[in-house]
């Protein structure tokens, strides 16, 4: 399974309209591109852990897609249900992080970490 994790930090000037256009976006993303397997969008949490004081960024949201494979990521990225959310993305986000990932269940950490 492919993971397709966002970590963004929207501009100070995003109104309330604007993430109602970019919540329609997402939505539109998810419904319209057949190679999403799942899409979660989230607000970021803190409980009190040492580590939330490590990081040096802030990022408030957090997306992850999910795709069987490596062309079903390559489809949602060339779909122009996507296009037009990257745009909108763009236009509302101070920072963003994007990377992609290969994912194994628990059981198959050795494999993907090489040993």
């Amino acid at each position: 399974m492919i993971a397709h994790v966002v970590l963004f930090r929207e501009r100070a000037a995003v109104t309330v309209e604007d993430r109602r256009a970019f919540s329609r976006a997402l939505e539109q993303a998810h419904s319209q591109i057949p190679s999403v397997r799942r899409f979660h969008v989230g607000r970021r949490v803190r409980h009190g852990r040492p580590y939330e004081q490590a990081m040096t960024e802030d990022y408030t949201y957090a997306a992850v897609v999910e795709f069987d494979d490596v062309d079903g990521l390559k489809a949602y990225l060339n779909h122009p249900a996507h296009e037009g959310l990257a745009r909108l993305w763009a236009s509302l986000s101070e920072s963003t992080l994007v990377y992609d990932y290969e994912m194994s269940e628990a059981s198959g950490a050795a494999a993907v970490l090489g040993v």
